[in-house]
């Protein structure tokens, strides 16, 4: 797909990876909708793309994806400003990482699903007849290493991604013959807002290896690269491979060496003062 002039929603766009891949839509000189709910950043993303002398353009909408109103709200505009929608980014989405029974049940676990699921799938439910008509479009689905492995205080955050990975699996196997492409993406660790915003505490201090940490901009690029040459998943960096193979093929190990080198370690004073 040529990028220039394409119309493209990107959800979650006011910082990190949407604000990443929208600047870079930008700079294919295609017109980005903003979609998020810190209007003041998407109006700085916006001015960044207007000042690019591309022939991009940027429309902001506010834009809360938990809510179905916003959800009607931001693809009515998207159409009624430029008339088509080709490209959708689904980015929107946070984490909450802790313990299982420490997560609260509304904000933590209902707060989660509700965007990072439900959010995902509503956008994606009003995008999808307008590309069905147009015979054509590109869906872009941000998911996550944690969408092929689950690990210890990641439960909700991982059920959603792997929940991100069965609707596009099977959602892709529907479109295809309208000449839509679904994408899937698999960031290990990026360096965005999401560790300040999912409260991680661990005594172990562990955390992905600096050489594998991704930018912003590094995932942002690939967004683009994915709507020019679709491809079903890319797991980024590759080196994810591994322990996606390790994990699907010898669940059980991973299960020890995790509980050996994380949980117990992380919950030793924990299970001490059980005994």
């Amino acid at each position: 797909m040529d990028i220039k002039d394409k119309v493209v929603i990107v959800t979650g766009a006011s910082s990190g990876i949407g604000a990443a891949a929208a600047l870079e839509f930008g700079r294919e000189g295609a017109k980005v909708v903003l979609a998020a709910r810190r209007f003041e950043r998407l109006q700085a993303v916006a001015h960044e793309i207007e000042l690019m002398n591309t022939g991009a353009q940027a429309l902001v909408v506010r834009t809360d994806i938990s809510k179905f109103e916003d959800i009607e709200r931001l693809v009515n505009q998207t159409l009624a400003a430029f008339g088509r929608i080709d490209v959708l980014v689904n980015n929107a989405g946070f984490g909450r990482l802790d313990w299982l029974e420490k997560l609260d049940p509304m904000e933590d676990i209902k707060g989660l699903m509700d965007v990072n699921v439900m959010g995902l799938i509503q956008t994606t439910r009003q995008v999808l007849p307008v590309m069905i008509r147009q015979r054509s479009g590109s869906i872009i689905n941000m998911c996550s290493i944690s969408g092929l492995v689950g690990t210890p205080t990641y439960t909700i955050y991982s059920a959603s991604k792997h929940a991100v990975h069965g609707f596009s699996e099977a959602l892709r196997r529907e479109v295809e013959p309208w000449g839509i492409h679904v994408s899937l993406l698999y960031p290990g660790g990026v360096k965005t807002e999401f560790a300040q915003r999912a409260g991680i505490k661990r005594k172990t201090n562990a955390s992905t290896p600096n050489f594998m940490v991704l930018t912003a901009e590094q995932v942002g690029k690939a967004v683009v690269k994915l709507v020019r040459h679709p491809r079903r998943m890319w797991i980024m960096p590759w080196l994810w491979g591994f322990t996606v193979s390790l994990n699907r093929f010898l669940p059980g190990l991973v299960d020890r060496m995790t509980i050996n080198t994380f949980t117990l370690p992380e919950r030793a004073d924990e299970i001490t003062n059980r005994n």
